[in-house]
């Protein structure tokens, strides 16, 4: 028996930037700026990263708006990134399933949110995120004994390039082509070998286990 991958795209090959809007550290008094604009492959997520102004941290992002949408991502296993690798730094995709209420002076109040660390260099043109990958965390931190995320209820989905306490800056790109979902199940495939996946001509790596998920982080060439 050997896994299949049924796949829905969210955004993308065609990319609608006006779903999209920056959130950068500006709003908590830094200098750091994201942009999000369309390629032939998609979309490119750059920008620069400054961690001097809030002494060695910093963040740039880009975040879907508006407060309708609700997507329903139960019945999947994971989201997949479609990229393009540039630079050897470290990125993070998140899910928020609620939208945080705002401040008197307008600022979103902080919120739980569920994040995937992956360096595209490394990981190629395929990045793969289970659910159980993915971490819990408040303002940058984790958080033990989290509450499920309700995968029926996504308000939210973000990109993001920040310092991971000062051990990266400065310029950054990443091509994103596609964020889709997938689901795997299992046929009868005798003839393709249980060390791969296909997705019609293409041959992906099979998913990494957390343990390699570890190691693969702590060699990203950024720290």
């Amino acid at each position: 028996m050997e896994y299949s991958t049924n796949k829905q795209i969210l955004f993308g090959p065609d990319w609608d930037i006006n779903h999209w809007s920056a959130s950068d550290d500006r709003v908590r008094g830094g200098s750091s700026i994201s942009k999000l604009e369309p390629t032939n492959e998609g979309v490119i997520f750059h920008g620069n990263l400054d961690i001097e102004t809030l002494g060695g941290a910093g963040f740039a992002s880009q975040r879907t708006v508006g407060n309708e949408q609700i997507w329903d991502l139960s019945g999947y296993d994971g989201i997949e990134l479609r990229i393009v690798p540039s630079d050897g730094k470290r990125y993070t995709f998140s899910l928020a399933d609620e939208i945080p209420q705002r401040r008197p002076n307008d600022r979103e109040q902080s919120a739980l949110v569920w994040e995937y660390d992956f360096c595209p260099r490394e990981t190629g043109r395929e990045v793969r995120m289970s659910w159980k990958d993915l971490r819990p965390t408040y303002r940058g931190k984790a958080v033990e004994d989290a509450r499920p995320l309700d995968l029926s209820h996504i308000r939210r989905f973000r990109i993001m390039m920040r310092s991971f306490f000062g051990n990266q800056h400065g310029e950054f790109s990443l091509k994103v082509q596609s964020i889709g979902l997938f689901r795997k199940s299992y046929v009868d495939t005798p003839n393709i070998a249980k060390e791969s996946i296909y997705y019609g001509d293409e041959k992906a790596e099979p998913v990494k286990s957390r343990r390699d998920r570890r190691w693969f982080l702590s060699w990203c060439p950024s720290f």
